[in-house]
């Protein structure tokens, strides 16, 4: 199977068993019963109560984790959909705002654009996923930018090999099969589920950076960090 069928296959089975909640899964990272479950034991690992600055991604069935960051003090860095700023991330901090700034709106109305330099290093990256297997593979909605956002912060050193990388799924989201995987796309480490939490076997190896020969994507973001690389690699010659 490639990517777009797993996507096809998960959709269709957590709609057609009942396990997809709003909104419809289909072109989603798709929300499911009990993902409050499954923050609450994400919550009870270590990985988690050391983490003080969490890169988030926005979706539906994270938000349970969002509001548990930020009722703990956590700050959250969420990435601007589809990076189309400079600023292409949103700062959150603050216990009284959990509800509402967990929220994808509230985030753009109480948060804080910055740029990724200005991030506070990352203790944890939680991913969305629509499946992942016990390898650490994954198969996110179908956009790459959850992989381009993680080479950014890895660009810039905010996050390294040893950052944990974490997803909050449903059960049936966790596939026997194979699931393709390059060498941009990002592993993850630990499947967190409603009734278990597995720590996978890390057959992947995470990217180191940005991988700009196979980059296709024009974002804001990163013609900035392309200049700046340029220049590094133009004042480096010049002082040798």
């Amino acid at each position: 199977m490639d990517k777009q069928e797993i996507r096809e296959r998960i959709w269709r089975e957590m709609e057609e068993k009942g396990i997809a909640t709003f909104p419809p899964p289909y072109g989603r990272i798709p929300n499911f019963v009990n993902a409050d479950k499954a923050a609450e034991r994400l919550a009870l690992l270590e990985i988690w109560q050391k983490a003080k600055a969490i890169k988030c991604n926005p979706d539906s069935p994270q938000k349970f984790v969002r509001q548990r960051a930020l009722q703990e003090g956590k700050t959250i860095y969420m990435a601007v959909p589809r990076l189309r700023k400079e600023r292409c991330f949103i700062e959150l901090k603050g216990r009284m705002l959990a509800n509402v700034a967990s929220t994808i709106k509230g985030a753009f109305r109480y948060g804080k654009p910055v740029y990724p330099w200005e991030m506070k290093k990352i203790d944890l990256v939680m991913a969305g996923s629509v499946a992942v297997n016990i390898k650490g593979a994954r198969v996110g909605k179908g956009g790459g930018y959850s992989d381009i956002e993680y080479a950014v912060a890895r660009e810039i050193g905010i996050v390294d090999e040893t950052t944990p990388v974490v997803t909050t799924v449903h059960d049936i989201q966790v596939i026997n099969g194979e699931i393709p995987m390059k060498e941009h796309d990002v592993p993850v480490d630990f499947i967190i589920t409603p009734t278990r939490v597995i720590e996978t076997e890390k057959a992947y190896k995470k990217p180191k950076g940005i991988i700009w020969e196979i980059l296709d994507k024009e974002l804001p973001i990163l013609e900035i960090l392309r200049k700046r690389k340029n220049n590094y690699m133009v004042k480096e010659f010049a002082d040798k």
